[in-house]
């Protein structure tokens, strides 16, 4: 059995792994204010299965919760807590850009790409809007925008007459009134921003991707775009699983 976890700006999720590679429990939580009685409280449901954990494997972008979560594993079990950035990923991919300025979770995701056949860019709609390239197994490198969630919120923070919004779909480009305005911006303004720059790497590069979306929104952009994509909100966690079974 294995334990993963995927720790973001905003949330953590771990998940427990079977010795078939399937994920039977997974827990989210907010990354805000985390603290040792926190993650008491939020990961007490796994204590009963960590006597039988073989391996610990996370992903990390906020390194004071991953050294939370590392000292709260030490006193539950033996088994070393490794975060991905600590292995030698030089070994399974080949990475073209500065390794020690690419998050661990764009790495791992590229990771659970690597097939030998297929070039792949991977669009991570969470705290931040990401693209990363992948071709023919290297790491070409990516693209960082601002994150939807995030505009929105200041949008709605700094512009004292917008309330705050939960994006939906809408099918008129023109709002009607400020909460429709807002939405059709963040809508139609982030399906321009993504198609273009799918555009823009496909150009640069010379070559046909295939192109997976994840993170919060990938459902609500999947069907406002114009690129064909395909959603994997798992892909986080396949690639650790991957990881897992190369490493020793």
């Amino acid at each position: 059995m294995y334990l993963i976890g995927d720790i973001g700006n905003t949330e953590i999720k771990v998940c427990l792994v079977d010795n078939n590679n399937k994920i039977f429990k997974k827990i989210i939580f907010s990354n805000r204010n985390i603290s040792l009685s926190k993650l008491k409280f939020n990961l007490k449901k796994l204590d009963k299965y960590l006597s039988k954990v073989e391996k610990i494997l996370f992903c990390s972008v906020v390194p004071k919760s991953f050294q939370l979560i590392k000292k709260y594993l030490k006193m539950k079990t033996k088994i070393r807590c490794i975060e991905i950035k600590q292995l030698n990923l030089s070994s399974i991919i080949k990475i073209k850009v500065n390794y020690n300025q690419v998050g661990s979770d764009r790495l791992v995701n590229a990771i659970s790409l690597l097939n030998n056949i297929n070039n792949f860019i991977i669009i991570d709609l969470g705290t931040a809007t990401t693209f990363d390239v992948l071709v023919k197994n290297i790491y070409k490198g990516g693209i960082i925008a601002p994150g939807i969630k995030i505009s929105l919120n200041t949008l709605s923070e700094k512009a004292s007459l917008i309330p705050k919004i939960d994006l939906k779909n809408v099918k008129k480009v023109i709002g009607a009134d400020t909460t429709t305005a807002v939405r059709s911006g963040f809508l139609w303004g982030y399906a321009g921003l993504i198609d273009n720059i799918v555009k823009l790497i496909k150009k640069e590069t010379r070559k046909s991707f295939k192109v997976v979306i994840t993170g919060g929104f990938s459902k609500l952009f999947k069907n406002s775009i114009k690129t064909n994509v395909i959603i994997d909100k798992d892909i986080t966690f396949k690639g650790l699983i991957k990881i897992l079974k190369i490493i020793k």
